[in-house]
């Protein structure tokens, strides 16, 4: 097998696009050496030598104490972080000495044990320069203890912030923003955690108030005093700025949502290094920052470029004026005329790259409104052809339930092809990427093991299969039939590949990727590793294999479907598929899904449905479709189940109908002539059947609403309604289960004679 090569990103795509199109013929670069040679040429002829000399000390100069100013910060930052990431490491653990000191303790409890609690409050927190006061809140936010006072005066801080955040799960609020704190009296910024009790539930909060004068001190000495021409911040992730050297104008701060250094923080990057302007000064400064670990909080470093551009012409004055030469005015005129040139040179330059990035992107654009028609087309199409099957499939269940001889084998041929063309339909929409995502979490230790048969099935008897779960690998959070076809699809590719049989192996395991490591994904994935062995890809081959219908199989063999289905299902479950392949060496494809936040729910031994006597009479069911042909069906076959069945054409006449009986109900008393609502969701006039479903759930009368359809995106949204949803075309045995559970409930809430 070749080595792992992830498949390009569209982003990385596009990249290379820039670089490897040529919009438009360019000039030599020869021709500007030319030019800046003359140039040149003509400051030696001017005897400038010495001014050429004073002018690339002087850029050198610069660029070296650019360069310096940047390591300074750099190393600087570095220190502050590593003090910061012990001050909040100490917090942490303080935190959790405190929660375990009262986690067998309620409110109640905390406060009749104030006393000792407070002395063993005293005791942590006193022996930190740092810590200002730890304190002991409760679900409603009052004080109940304190290592400042005893008793605990009466304070509250329901409305807090950081009470609010750590109550309710954000990360960010475990750390405030500077304020005066009720309990310290002097300005402070808290660090907190939730107190639970055993079962989870939310019982206060203990928090440390830190007083951001001790970190200004510790920058103060860091930075070796005021003379110093660096500045240092320590901030949330935010922006809020929670202790700042040399101290600022206001005690709460945060920094110019417009800077670079904001979009740093907002992308979420641990480190770096940006030119921004201070939000305090209002000088520019080089910025270096650093994350915390992983607390929601940054360190920065700024150095002031006022300052490197003061050394630097007090050191360019000296050079020139040791430097005397006569032909001074000469050389500024040459040097002007080499400015200029490289700012043409770079505007050049800019064209062209400008010119090649709008080419990409109209390319882009067009394959994203290719894709998008393709889309549109295809749930069109889907949604006809749902119908069509949906008409077969009434007419194959009304003959087999009419019990006609002699057609067993026929019959059994339709429903296959039926089944045929819902799978192909479902191919169809998952490359147009509309086909909804039904995703549960699901455990690979447990699932990957029963999915051996299915692959086995689709691979033959002559490739052998190979499975290697790794360890502990992480569950996902992805749809299980997508994941299963998108296995067989590669499964099937894998055979063809091998005609004289082979090894195909399959490897599931653990991956993480940083933004540093410059791959389209960043995050923890579950990486699925497919390998044949069989003869390969040639390269124009490999380019083309996730392109939709793009096949190399004979005609009949091959819809050039099953990649690009295993390509929008990563995507779209927030992964990445990539395929490497050479010519006799295999191809291996990389599946990266996503990984679940939480671990999956096993399920549980079902009830056994409780018996009832009686048979439930007939349904009476207002039918809502617009197709003729799927209505006549879908009536007969209800009819043949023992229903009643009024069939109207659209959501517009069934209201009528319902307004014309609930006007007679209000004359006579008389109850609603229907027990039960099926309706398709597409439909002609002004409503569409989900409309309907929110009118019939507004009546005093709750009816139940059954909506079928053969759109995949209406199938995702009336997923929303408080209704049964079925998708074209449906599984007749389980209307009919569904059909017989609401005959059930009408009988149970019929009244006792």
């Amino acid at each position: 097998m070749t080595p792992d090569r992830p498949e390009p990103s569209p982003a990385s795509r596009l990249a290379s696009a820039r670089q490897e199109d040529a919009p438009f013929p360019t000039v030599p670069e020869h021709n500007f050496a030319v030019r800046r040679a003359t140039l040149i040429a003509l400051l030696v002829a001017a005897i400038v030598l010495p001014c050429i000399y004073v002018s690339i000390m002087a850029f050198n100069d610069l660029r070296a104490r650019e360069a310096d100013a940047t390591d300074v910060t750099l190393r600087t930052v570095r220190v502050a972080e590593e003090h910061a990431l012990k001050v909040f490491d100490m917090n942490e653990a303080l935190d959790a000495r405190v929660v375990d000191l009262v986690q067998d303790l309620d409110d109640h409890g905390i406060r009749e044990a104030e006393g000792v609690i407070h002395e063993k409050l005293r005791v942590m927190g006193g022996g930190y320069p740092q810590v200002s006061a730890v304190s002991i809140f409760g679900s409603d936010g009052a004080l109940l203890a304190s290592s400042r006072y005893f008793p605990a005066p009466p304070a509250s801080i329901l409305n807090r912030e950081d009470f609010t955040g750590i109550r309710d799960g954000r990360v960010l609020d475990h750390v405030s923003r500077v304020m005066i704190g009720q309990v310290a009296g002097e300005q402070v910024f808290n660090t907190g955690v939730a107190r639970r009790d055993d079962n989870g539930t939310f019982e206060g909060v203990v928090s440390v108030a830190l007083r951001p004068g001790y970190f200004s001190a510790f920058y103060r000495e860091l930075l070796g005093g005021s003379d110093a021409p660096m500045t240092m911040s320590l901030l949330r992730s935010d922006g809020a700025i929670l202790a700042h050297y040399p101290a600022q104008v206001s005690g709460s701060a945060t920094v110019d949502p417009r800077s670079p250094f904001a979009a740093a923080l907002a992308e979420g990057r641990r480190d770096g290094v940006v030119r921004t302007r201070s939000s305090t000064d209002g000088d520019n400064l080089i910025l270096a920052f650093r994350r915390v670990g992983a607390y929601p909080v940054y360190v920065s470093c700024g150095y002031r470029t006022s300052a490197i551009w003061a050394e630097w012409y007090r050191h360019l004055s000296v050079l020139i004026l040791s430097m005397f030469t006569p032909s001074i005015v000469l050389w500024c005129v040459i040097w002007l005329s080499l400015k200029r040139l490289g700012a043409e040179e770079e505007a050049w330059e800019r064209w062209q790259a400008e010119a090649s990035m709008r080419r990409s992107i109209e390319s882009a654009y067009r394959q994203s409104r290719k894709m998008e028609a393709l889309g549109n087309l295809v749930g069109s199409v889907a949604h006809d052809f749902n119908n069509l099957l949906m008409i077969v499939s009434a007419n194959v269940q009304i003959v087999r339930r009419r019990g006609v001889p002699g057609l067993e084998r026929e019959l059994s041929a339709v429903e296959r092809a039926l089944k045929s063309g819902q799978s192909l339909t479902r191919q169809l929409l998952g490359v147009a990427r509309k086909q909804p995502l039904h995703n549960e979490t699901l455990a690979v230790e447990r699932w990957l093991p029963s999915c051996r048969e299915l692959l086995r099935a689709s691979l033959g008897a002559k490739v052998s299969l190979v499975m290697d779960i790794g360890i502990d690998v992480w569950p996902m959070r992805v749809d299980v039939a997508e994941l299963e076809l998108a296995l067989i699809n590669i499964a099937v590719n894998a055979r063809d590949a091998m005609p004289n049989g082979g090894r195909f192996t399959v490897r599931a395991a653990n991956i993480s990727f940083r933004h540093e490591d410059g791959f389209p994904l960043i995050g923890e994935f579950v990486q699925f590793s497919l390998e044949d062995t069989g003869v390969g890809m040639p390269p124009d081959v490999l380019a083309r294999a996730f392109e939709p219908l793009f096949t190399t199989k004979p005609k009949g063999m091959g819809t050039g479907l099953g990649l690009p289905q295993v390509f929008a299902f990563c995507e779209r479950s927030g992964g990445l598929a990539a395929i490497d392949s050479a010519i006799g060496a295999g191809t291996s494809v990389r599946l990266y899904l996503p990984r679940a936040a939480a671990a999956p729910e096993f399920e549980r031994p079902r009830e056994a449905p409780l018996e009832h006597t009686g048979t439930p009479h007939g349904l009476r069911i207002l039918l809502v479709e617009d197709n003729d042909e799927v209505a006549a069906g879908t009536e007969a076959l209800l009819q043949m189940m023992g229903h009643q069945v009024t069939w109207v054409f659209n959501a517009d006449t069934a209201l009528r109908l319902f307004d014309d009986a609930h006007a007679k109900q209000a004359r006579t008393g008389e109850p609603l002539p229907f027990d039960l609502v099926i309706s398709d969701i597409h439909m002609p006039g002004a409503m569409n059947g989900i409309d309907l479903a929110e009118a019939v759930q507004a009546f005093e009368t709750k009816l139940p609403v059954i909506l079928v359809t053969g759109y995949a995106e209406e199938l995702d949204r009336a997923r929303h309604v408080d209704v049964k949803v079925l998708s074209k075309p449906f599984d007749i045995a389980l209307l009919e289960q569904i059909l017989q559970a609401i005959q059930r409930d009408l009988a149970h809430a019929q009244p006792e004679t």
